[in-house]
């Protein structure tokens, strides 16, 4: 296992709960005389914290850690930074779901304790890479850990378009929008529209309409090596966006191509040894645990 020196620390703005919890991890991670530094937008609401801040672009350089206090979607935004350098991340969960910050807060030093110590497992998630193009020429490029989902934005009119799988036409459709989500991402907006559940091992992308016109279109589960073109129909009345993890967004116009294929680089999440994913599942979405009239 790998022995972590330098630590950085990732959190969400605007809650003093995340804060106090950033508190807490900086005064236990010195105690064990780690080097720790903070994000620099975190750096700013923490007077006097005597650390050495970096922007999260370079934090992935000079840490061989990251931990991320917050929710999904924090963890989401530091996925997209950090997967290029292939530093594994830690999550603690301050937000109100928790797939992917797993750790509670009461239990921060006992789990981050374990990690430090080599009892952790590592795994792997992958990301897509989504290009906007216009007559030929890119105008918009996001990666997504967890979907790239074509929608109306504002307005309440179905989008026209063509799914191309591997160059190979699918269908034309009409419909609310398109979801492309990984494993990882198929336990979020994907499954609210009627997507499957992914384990995040399976080596896949989930295709899910949105509130297709044709009752007959259903989600479709592909190689994660496909590459998938969504051509908007040159005769739409609106301008669809593309967004990203649901935090960057692209404006299309009639006639755009959106590609999305699987990222090179991927997210290195570590857990501790408990860590189960049908667990995280019952208690996410309130699966039964027991028969008999139990929970």
């Amino acid at each position: 296992m790998e022995q972590f020196r330098n630590i950085g620390i990732i959190g969400r703005l605007g809650s003093s709960h995340v804060l106090d919890t950033i508190r807490r991890l900086k005064r236990f991670l010195l105690d064990r005389h780690l080097h720790v530094i903070l994000e620099d937008t975190i750096a700013e609401v923490l007077p006097g914290h005597g650390l050495q801040t970096s922007s999260r672009k370079i934090l992935g350089e000079v840490c061989d850690l990251v931990i991320v206090v917050g929710g999904d979607g924090s963890m989401l935004g530091a996925a997209r930074a950090l997967a290029r350098h292939n530093v594994p991340v830690l999550g603690i969960n301050r937000g109100s779901l928790g797939f992917l910050t797993d750790i509670r807060p009461d239990e921060l030093e006992v789990k981050v304790a374990e990690v430090l110590d080599g009892r952790y497992s590592v795994e792997t998630r992958f990301l897509l890479e989504a290009e906007v193009r216009r007559h030929g020429e890119a105008i918009g490029q996001g990666d997504a850990l967890n979907d790239v989902v074509l929608h109306p934005g504002k307005s309440t009119r179905m989008i026209e378009f063509e799914l191309h799988i591997d160059g190979q036409f699918v269908c034309s459709q009409k419909a609310d929008g398109l979801i492309i989500a990984t494993p990882t991402g198929s336990t979020a907006y994907a499954l609210s529209a009627g997507g499957p559940i992914m384990h995040p091992k399976l080596d896949a992308i989930v295709v899910v309409p949105m509130y297709p016109h044709t009752l007959s279109s259903r989600p479709i589960v592909v190689d994660s090596t496909s590459e998938l073109k969504i051509v908007v129909s040159p005769n739409l009345q609106i301008y669809p966006l593309v967004s990203c993890d649901g935090q960057n967004h692209f404006t299309c116009a009639p006639g755009d191509t959106i590609t999305v294929a699987k990222k090179p680089q991927k997210l290195r999440l570590i857990h501790p040894l408990d860590h189960n994913y049908y667990e995280v599942c019952r208690t996410k979405l309130g699966w039964g645990s027991r028969l008999g009239g139990g929970d």
